[in-house]
This record gives C-alpha cells, structure tokens and sequence, in this order.
C-alpha cells in the first residue's frame, strides 16, 4: 500500500500540517479496495491475521465507546480489546479519540464496527500513517525509491531456519505487495486519461521519429517536416488563434509507400487532417490567395495584446511559405489518432477566430480601413496551453462586453464632477490622493454614466496604479471604488486587460485585513468572464482565496471579522468556480473541508456565497461525492427552510447536481429534505428558484422511496399546476419529475385526474431537445395506463411522438422510440393506428441504421411492439428489417440484445422470415447470447431461439452453436416463459435430429 499512496493516491494540504487524501473518484475507489482487503484478511489468513504490529497504526477516530460490543472492556469512553499480545498488552485501544490498532484481525473487527463510517476511518487511518507497511513490519521495509531489496533479505532469512515470525513477515509482505500491484493498476486506467500533450512532448517525439527519417533501407519515414518554421515562447508552432483550441503545430509526414499524412498535434492527442485547398489566413476570402497583415492597430492600449514588430514579421513569412506548398494543412475532417475527446464541429477560420478575439476588434474598430475584410487581431498567447478546452458550468459573460451605446451629447453633472476630480486623482501627493478618492465616492458610482466618466477620464489607470503603492489609504480608497465600478461589464474587461486583477490577486496577502476584503470583493465582481477566471488561477489567487476561509477565531468580535473575511473569500470563489479548472484548484488547496465548516454557519452572509460555490462545483463527480460524504447533505436541506430565497435557491441547486447519485437522494429523505422541497413549489413567482426547486425534485424523484414520499405531500398534484406558463429551464425540470413519479400506478391516475394529460401532450410540438427527451418520456409513462392512452390517441400525440422520430438528435429520436413502446401496447386497435401513420414504418425501420446504440435499442423494442400485428410486420418485411436487424446481432450489449432478440422473435411470424434470419447470419450470434449473465437477456433469447428453430436449418447451426446444453440449464427456470421457449427450442432440434436419423438408416 506504500507506493500505492505515495504515487497514485491524490494528496493535498489543507492549509498547514499533513496533507490530507483528497475526495475524488480515484482514491473513493482505492479506498474501498483497501477496506475489503483488510475486512477479508482476518477470514482469508487467519494465522498472519494474528500477527503483532512492531507499532501500533494511530489515528483520530469519530468512533466513540457506544459503537463496540463483544469481545471488547469498555469503560466509559475508554475502550480495550479482549484480544492481548504476549505481554498482556491489547490489541485496540480507544482513548480520548485516539485509535491504536495492532494487528490485522483488529482492523477488521474494527471496520464491521464503523459500518457506514468505515470509509472515513480508513481515509483518516491512511493519513496518519502514511507508509503503514513501516508501522506494521518495521522501518527496514519501508517504501523507498529505487530497488527495493527487502523482500530478497527477508527470504534469505527464511532460508537461513524456521523462523516462525520471519516466515509471517515473508507472507505479509507478499499479501501486502500484491495488494499494492492491484491498486496501482486499478488506478493506472483513471490516472493515464489526465495525461495531456503539451509542445515539449511533441518536440521530443518528432526529433526522435526525424532521426529514423531520410532515403536508406533502413529508414522508417521519407521525410517529417514541420509546416512553420517560427516557434512561439511557449514551444508552439500554431497561429495564435488556433493555440486558443489547444493546438501545438503540424506535421507533414512522408512515408516511403504512402501519400503524404498532414497531422495537427494538440493537447487532446495527434489528429489526422483531411487535405483541403485553404489555409489559415489573417485575411480570408474564398480563394484565401492573399495574406494582409495588420501593421498598426491603435494607441499604446492595445500594444499589450500585441506580438512585437520582430516576431509577427517572421511568422508573417514562416506562413507566406506554407500558402506556397503545393499541399496545404487544415484541420478539416479530422480522423482521430489518439485521444479521448469527439472531433469538434468544423467552423469557418472566419467565426473561429471571431469567438475570441471580437471584442477587441469592437474596441479598436476605428483603426482599421473601411474596406478592410480583417477578421482577426494578434493576442497575446500565454506561455502555458494550461487554459486550452476550459470550460464553464453554466452561460458565461461573452467576452465582447456591451458597447457603450453613443447618445446626447448633453452630459451628466456628475460626469464633469467626476472629470474635475479626475486631475487631483492623477497628480496629487498621497493626502490630496485620498481626499480625491473620498470626494469620488460620494458620487453615486452604480450610475453608468459615473463608472463611464472614471473610464473615459483615464482614471481607470490611475486606480490600478495606485494598488501597487504601498500607501494603504490610497489602495483601500482605490479598491472601494473599482468593487462599485467593476459592476459595470465594460470596467470588468478593462480592468482585466490593464492588469488589475495581477495586483488584486497579490493584495490578497496583505497583512490589513480591510484590504484582503476589499480585493477579493472585487475579483468577485470581475471574474465574471473566463478570461478573468483563468488570469486569478494563474497568478496563484484561488489558493490565496481558499486560506480567507481558514481562520475562524474566539471571541465576538474576531469571529464577526472572520466571517466578513470569510464571506468576501467565498464570493470571489463563488466567481471563480464557474470554470471546470477552477473547481480542480479549489479542491487542491483544500477549499472542501473549509466551504463544509462554514456550511454549518448561522450567518446568511456567508452562507450564501459558501452554498454558491458549493452548487457550481457540484457539477463535479469529485465535489458530490465530497459533499456526501462530509455530511453537508443535512446542511443543504436545513437551509432550504430559510427565509432568503437566494440561500434556498442556491441549496436547490446544489441538491439538484448532486442528487444524481442515489446515495444523495437517500440522504435527502434522510434528512427530511422532500418535503421542504414540496413546500417551495408554491413560490412560483421566483422563476430561478422555482428551476433549482423543481430540478431537485425531479433528480430526487429518481428512487421510487421519494416518490413514495412526494405522493404523500401532494407534490405532483403540484407539479402539474406548473406545466403551463412556465420558462423553459422549469418546465424541463417539471416535465423530467412528472416523468419519473408516473412510473408508478397511482401517480398515472392522479395526473389524469388533474387534468396534466393535455398540457404534456401540447409539449410535443416543443424544440427545445431536453424539454422533448422528459416529455417523451412522460408521455410513454402516463401511456402505460389504458385510460391515458386514450386520451393521449385523441390528442394525436402519438403521431406527434412518431414525428419526433425525425428529429436529428439521437436522445429525442430514442425517447420518443421508447414512448411508442406503451403506446402501440395500450392503444385500442394499434395496428390500424400505425398503419394510418404515412411512412412510419418505413421510418422506424430505417432507424435500424443508427450508430447510437440507445436509438438502436429503443427502435428494437419498438418493433417489437409493432410486430404483434401481423399487417405491419409484413410491411416492415418489405421494407427490410429482417436483414437489418441480423447486421445488429453480433453486440457485446445487454439491453440492445435484450431487446433485438424480442423483435426477432415477433418478426419471425411473417412468410420466411425465419429463413431469412439464418442466411443472414443472425442464429448464431444469438446463441451467443444464452452465456450472458442478464436473466431477461436469456428470457428474450429463448424465445428467439424457440421461433428459429421451426426452420430446419436453423436448427443444424443452434446445435452446432452448443445451444442444447445451455437451454437444458433453462428448462429448469422459475421464468415460467423462459421454461416454454427453452423446452420449446429443445424439442424442435430434437425432432430434426430423429427425422435426420430416421432418413439415414430407416
């Protein structure tokens, strides 16, 4: 386990002290591989099981006297193990909260002790014993770099006499390192999907491949070259606007035998381009022959965001040679090599390169030439790629802020107050300096045309100036007036592109408190766009915003200063943890134990950006289950009874994102969260609460428990009041509930009852492609019962849903496949129905050529249904789907065999289709089929089987397929259909082979 934690385990420093295991998916997982192999030890090897620890593994426990009974003294709060070493000694002690363990069999009476706790306490365990082989066998095997010969002395000592000890030792450690072997590779899958490209990487492989390269027998490649000479700081050979998107440079690569291959190489992986006849040009046209490079962009502003005369000459030429290759690289039609991301859609250089670069073509518009067709502007590139791919958890910002609208010319007092003041601003000494800001802000600096005037007038730079002074008066006047400002979109970009949020970032290690505050409110209000976001993560803010949250003092009046502190910390990292990367550094500098510790605060200050934080970073696996198992659940749900609808909105939406995980959903009816839930339902007129509410309910309402509970609150009654006149993002969010309770019976009737048939139909006609996968799926729900289906048939919604299967997105085209599987079920007179459907059988059909494994399940099931009647499965024979379902035989999937093996079975009712499926190869695969671990797979293939089998060839491949003796282990089954089909089949290929014999030898 030693290595294990020391490599693969991920570790962090939660301010000072050890550091501490992180709450991520991978160590969860190495945890409980940890666990089960000490629980099982004692059982497994009960002799090394008994062994003495030379000292005993100590921790901090949560574990109190109460939980221990048999085979333990307990006293008090004292407890002691029965079991005892040769001197007396016991073997567990718990005292004052702290644990000794001294042998295996103690650890693993200790964790059926813990029960649902035993994860904490094998996580704290690990932490204060880092390397636990040296606490068990001593400090000579300690973990070490390098070879490692402890195991080679250690059997040297067995050879050497019958040691009984040295022989336990020798077993231990061999049990212990195989242990370590099966972590490792458990985690080297999970680990190797982090690696990223970056340019040394690439450099190094290409050199390498270069020195194979060139004309002799014993040369791999013809020739590799590179398409640009010119290479950035950062190692990157790519146009700065397409480093943007995470590419490196290209490659075009000769082999002897082959076309050219052009690459392009990015931090995702190494791509395949397909070869187009255009090229990345600075000014593009459909020819794309010419290139016009920019020469002057404006004033000494923008000269920031600008490559030097020097450099952009030589990449000007370096890319002048690659428009006269005779073969020119895009990143068109890409095929992949390696890597783990799908292919982004192609755009045009033109609107690729606008997305990034627009709102400073916005700013500086009137420098460039009327007739000038420029589409881009030269930015400065970062000398990492570590910001290439981020992405946000929710809309963000757009980078272009809004332009100042041009009005009158009549202008505000306030403006030429503002511009007065602006002089003694920027020439003053420090005392007329702070008596300049005082007057400033006076003004009421919300207005525009105030935050406007301080821009226009140039102080705007003064004010960031005067943050990298060492006055303090001057930085705290400064800072309260760009909080106010920086509210304005406009004043947020400008900011961030004089370098504002830099010096923000490094206030944040003042020593003044006030100061502290004052910056990260403002970084708050500034980070609002991810460009802003990514500066404050490179600059080292989040981990200086994380310590805000760490102090929390005695006394009134030093904990009211920490909350303050604490409240200003969380707002910047509320801003912040809208970018994925961002969420990771929070993590990383320990943000979770110390947003769960303020959690349980009582001051709605705080609370709020704490819980805001806490619900943008759940949208990460690693920060639900952080939050799950660190007790916030209870928190969350104890908040969504307050009285601030912002606290409640924010707690909906954290359990929202979290309760995709049914041990969340479990623990929010623990904690009696559903039916505060329920009770926010009747604040409709907050629309963002209502979402973050009816979100909650609906992933909630997942676990047939909670639906259980929501019946008793009347909360679908609810529910359906809310399908009309309702914003989108609540009624994907009601619609998704609805679909999940009305799996249930009684729930069908009661949405009937209050009329939430019509209004779940009328969505239909809706294109909002998530707002169609739940009606979809609560139309197939309600379907289920006879009376709602008649009523759905009369409101032509199932025509509606056989539209849907148009729909060019797989989800919408599979939920409404599954929808129909009710309704063609229930439906009086199905077949009629269908059929008056004008080419929908051709259309279900044809979907059988859909590469979406869940289309393709969902239209098997289908079929299935449809096939029942015998008028339009002849239909479906002529148009085919005997040989399309035959191509999908050979699949590794459960459900889709399931399913396709339950159409074959009804599609062999028709003329020779069984025939059909033979000469189509599909018996085969299906035999496959009976080795599967899934009952219901076996179920269906059975009864596939069963109806093939009436054709005698069919017969001859099922038993050469080895079929007899798996259905003979199903004709015993409990299923008594399985029983029938299994028999069924049996007896067929029985009955051929007497006829065959009775032929051969009369």
């Amino acid at each position: 386990m030693g290595v294990t934690l020391a490599r693969a385990a991920q570790w962090t420093a939660a301010g000072s002290g050890t550091g501490t295991l992180e709450i991520t998916p991978l160590n969860e997982s190495l945890l409980n591989q940890i666990i089960k192999f000490a629980e099982d030890f004692s059982s497994k090897h009960p002799q090394e099981a008994a062994f003495v620890f030379r000292e005993p593994l100590e921790w901090k426990t949560k574990l109190d006297s109460s939980a221990f009974r048999e085979g333990y003294e307990i006293n008090e709060a004292t407890v002691q193990s029965e079991a005892r070493d040769k001197d007396g000694q016991p073997l567990l002690i718990l005292s004052a909260s702290t644990l000794r363990v001294r042998s295996f069999d103690q650890l693993s009476r200790l964790l059926q002790v813990a029960m649902e706790k035993k994860l904490k306490e094998a996580q704290a365990c690990l932490e204060a014993n880092r390397d636990p082989i040296v606490k068990i066998l001593g400090p000579e095997y300690g973990t070490v770099e390098g070879e490692d010969m402890s195991i080679l002395h250690l059997f040297d000592k067995v050879k050497k006499g019958p040691d009984l000890e040295t022989e336990l030792k020798m077993k231990i450690i061999l049990l212990l390192h195989q242990m370590d072997l099966q972590l490792l590779n458990s985690s080297l899958k999970q680990i190797s999907q982090d690696i990223r490209l970056n340019p040394a990487a690439v450099n190094n492989e290409v050199n390498l491949l270069k020195n194979f390269s060139g004309q002799g027998e014993d040369t791999v490649l013809e020739s590799l070259e590179y398409t640009s000479d010119y290479m950035f700081s950062n190692g990157c050979r790519a146009p700065p606007w397409r480093q943007v998107h995470g590419e490196i440079c290209y490659l075009v690569i000769k082999p002897h035998d082959t076309d050219p291959l052009y690459i392009t190489c990015s931090t995702a992986g190494v791509f395949l381009n397909g070869v187009k006849s255009n090229i990345y040009c600075i000014q593009h046209d459909q020819s794309c022959g010419t290139s016009k490079w920019v020469e002057e962009l404006g004033g000494p502003k923008l000269s920031r965001n600008k490559m030097s005369r020097g450099e952009e000459e030589r990449y000007r030429n370096s890319c002048m040679g690659m428009v006269n290759r005779e073969q020119r690289v895009t990143v068109c039609s890409r095929t992949k090599i390696k890597a783990s991301n799908e292919n982004e859609p192609v755009r045009s250089v033109q609107n690729k390169v606008r997305d990034v670069f627009i709102h400073h073509i916005a700013k500086h518009s009137h420098s460039l030439p009327e007739d000038s067709k420029l589409i881009c502007l030269y930015y400065k590139v970062s000398s990492s790629l570590e910001d290439v791919g981020e992405s946000s958890s929710e809309t963000d910002e757009e980078e272009q802020p809004v332009r100042r609208q041009e009005g009158s010319t009549d202008l505000s007092a306030e403006y030429w107050g503002i511009q007065k003041l602006a002089k003694y601003v920027k020439g003053g000494d420090p005392t007329a300096t702070v008596i300049a800001l005082c007057s400033m802000r006076d003004f009421n600096l919300s207005q525009e045309t105030c935050q406007l005037a301080i821009k226009d007038t140039g102080c705007l730079e003064v004010l960031i100036n005067l943050l990298d002074t060492e006055e303090i008066k001057c930085q705290t006047g400064s800072l309260k007036i760009l909080k106010e400002i920086s509210q304005n979109a406009l004043i947020r970009h400008a900011i961030a592109d004089l370098g504002g949020l830099e010096i923000m970032v490094k206030l944040l290690d003042s020593p003044d408190t006030n100061l502290k505050c004052l910056a990260a409110e403002t970084i708050a209000n500034v980070a609002r766009f991810k460009r802003a976001r990514t500066t404050v993560r490179q600059h080292g803010g989040i981990k200086r915003l994380v310590e805000l949250l760490e102090s929390l003092s005695m006394g009134s009046s030093s904990q009211a200063k920490d909350t303050e502190t604490a409240r200003c910390g969380a707002l910047a990292l509320w801003s912040c943890s809208k970018s994925s990367k961002n969420k990771k550094a929070i993590r990383k500098a320990g943000g979770i134990p110390l947003l769960a510790r303020w959690l349980k605060s009582s001051h709605t200050s705080i609370l709020i950006p704490i819980v805001g934080t806490l619900q943008e970073c759940a949208s990460e696996p690693s920060y639900r289950l952080a939050i799950r198992t660190e007790g916030m659940i209870e928190s969350l749900v104890k908040n969504l009874s307050s009285e601030h609808e912002e606290l409640q909105m924010n707690c909906a939406s954290a359990i929202f994102k979290c309760a995709e995980d049914e041990e969340t959903r479990d623990l929010v009816r623990k904690h009696e969260g559903l039916q505060p839930l329920s009770a926010l339902l009747d604040n409709s007129e907050n629309k963002q609460l209502l979402a973050a509410v009816t979100g909650a309910i609906w992933k909630c309402a997942i676990s047939r428990e909670n639906v259980l509970k929501f019946q008793e609150y009347k909360t679908i009654e609810t529910l359906v009041t809310l399908l009309t006149d309702q914003p989108e993002e609540v009624l994907i969010n009601v619609i998704g509930a609805l679909g999940e309770c009305c799996q249930e019976q009684e729930n069908r009737g009661t949405i009937r009852r209050c009329g939430g048939i019509a209004p779940i139909v009328n969505l239909l006609t809706a294109t909002n492609r998530a707002l169609l996968v739940n009606v979809n799926k609560a139309v197939g729900g309600c379907a289920m019962e006879p009376e709602n289906m008649s009523i759905i048939d009369s409101l032509d919604g199932v025509r509606l849903l056989w539209s849907l299967l148009k729909n060019p997105n797989p989800d919408v085209q599979a939920s409404a496949a599954w929808a129909l599987c009710p309704c063609v079920e229930n439906a009086k007179n199905s077949g009629e129905m269908v059929r008056s459907f004008v080419g929908g059988l051709e259309l279900i059909v044809n979907l059988l050529k859909s590469k979406d494994k869940e289309v393709l399940t969902s239209v098997c099931a289908a079929i299935a249904n449809i096939a029942k009647d015998e008028e339009n499965l002849a239909v479906m024979t002529d148009h085919g789907v005997v040989p399309l379902l035959s191509k999908l035989a050979n699949t590794n999937n459960n459900r889709l065999r399931r399913h396709l093996a339950e159409a074959i079975a009804h599609c062999c009712m028709w003329g020779s289709n069984r025939e059909t499926f033979g000469e189509t190869k599909a018996v085969a695969p299906l035999a496959r089929y009976l080795k599967s671990k899934d009952p219901l797979v076996h179920r269906a293939t059975a009864q596939a089987l069963y109806q093939l089998s009436e054709d005698p060839n069919n017969c001859v491949i099922m038993h050469e397929n080895g079929v007899v003796k798996l259905l003979l282990a199903m004709v015993g089954s409990t299923d008594d259909t399985l029983q029938e089909a299994a028999a069924g089949c049996i007896a067929n290929i029985r009955r051929l082979a007497l006829a065959t014999e009775k032929a051969k030898y009369g």
